[in-house]
């Protein structure tokens, strides 16, 4: 893999989660193109800088001991490739402040540089609540690559920052340069929230959390059909989001034990607020993570998944293959996993390599509902 080599240091960085001859670099045009801007502004030492959405922790790492920085961001794969990365470079895995998006950020800061994400309300969360730590005279500085770039990234820049420069395109990204000016402070339209008829619950939605609007359709789909009758298993909803399969199940099994994990922070808010809502003090864990990485083999019983097809702007099957491979090692002999996927994905030959036993629960003409037997 290339060096991604700035005018602030020469790294080696990998992507998370590892995979075999990984085919992609961790880091693009656009984080070369914010560092080399950066860099022309001669910043100092003592110049705090905030980064935003970074992707594999190219930009911050790459400013270590060069300014004061702080990485901020919803992916909890980005985050621990941020110090997994550090490291490798031989510098302090906790060289740099950690703030995930779901936690309140500490300004001033003099620049703030924003890989631009693939869901745009969680940038109109971000630059609203950038809301009085601005520095005077401080600079947001927004990049992506170009086909990745919509007009409506610039649009939320100007209502929420200021005036916006657009760069010329260098090696296919773009800057866009927003001057901070006073504006009246912004109310954030989110958390969002809408209601499910079955079961009868309301659930709140934190920026970046997939289908805050409505509930997805294979989740739908997915619902009518979650196991009942699990006495006192040990389930997990595995890539929870809102946590409604977590919640829906739990209504139906009021003596089974819940484990919520999710990689967006602002996924784990939501799903904490709306299990308490509906279930009250009901003993439960949620964490961000690696999906099931960190669980214990052979400690539980179901697993309930609606798998992701991308992951950031890449799309394929790798996140959804290593979700089943960690369920399988995280079930017990007999323990099932249950998900729903698109008919054309294929995931019933793919869990047929993992599992003694694929069965079709349920189907309807674009999902189909699966249960895998350890």
């Amino acid at each position: 893999m290339p060096l991604l080599d700035s005018p602030f240091a020469q790294l080696d960085l990998i992507r998370q989660p590892e995979q075999p001859n990984e085919p992609l670099q961790a880091f693009d045009a656009a984080d070369e193109y914010l560092l080399a801007f950066l860099a022309e502004q001669q910043p100092s030492a003592e110049s705090r800088v905030l980064v935003l959405n970074d992707g594999f922790g190219a930009l911050a790492a790459s400013l270590v001991g060069k300014v004061k920085v702080t990485s901020s961001g919803d992916s909890f794969l980005a985050l621990q490739a941020l110090e997994k990365n550090l490291v490798r470079n031989n510098l302090p895995f906790d060289a740099i402040p950690i703030v995930p998006a779901s936690e309140a950020l500490t300004g001033p800061f003099d620049r703030v540089l924003i890989k631009v994400p693939k869901t745009l309300a969680l940038l109109e969360e971000q630059l609203i609540r950038l809301q009085g730590h601005l520095a005077p005279g401080a600079q947001v500085i927004a990049a992506a690559m170009v086909k990745h770039l919509p007009r409506a990234a610039g649009d939320l820049l100007e209502r929420y920052i200021g005036t916006v420069q657009a760069s010329l395109a260098v090696k296919k990204a773009r800057l866009l340069i927003a001057t901070p000016q006073a504006m009246t402070p912004a109310v954030s339209p989110y958390p969002t929230r809408y209601w499910l008829d079955e079961p009868k619950i309301e659930l709140l939605n934190h920026a970046n959390v997939f289908c805050r609007e409505g509930l997805d359709i294979g989740t739908r789909a997915f619902l009518p059909h979650l196991p009942k009758n699990l006495g006192t298993a040990r389930v997990a909803d595995l890539g929870c989001g809102n946590g409604v399969l977590a919640i829906a199940s739990a209504l139906h099994n009021p003596e089974a034990h819940y484990t919520l994990v999710d990689e967006s922070y602002m996924a784990i808010q939501s799903a904490t607020e709306n299990w308490q809502a509906a279930l009250g003090q009901r003993e439960v864990t949620l964490r961000a993570g690696d999906g099931l990485a960190g669980q214990e083999p052979q400690s539980l019983d179901v697993v309930l998944c609606n798998p992701p097809f991308h992951q950031q702007q890449v799309v394929g099957d790798f996140l959804a293959w290593r979700m089943f491979q960690q369920a399988r090692e995280a079930l017990v002999v007999g323990g099932a996993l249950y998900i729903v996927g698109n008919r054309h994905l294929g995931y019933h030959s793919k869990l047929a390599r993992l599992f003694r036993g694929v069965e079709q629960v349920a189907a309807t003409p674009k999902f189909v509902i699966l249960k895998a037997r350890r």
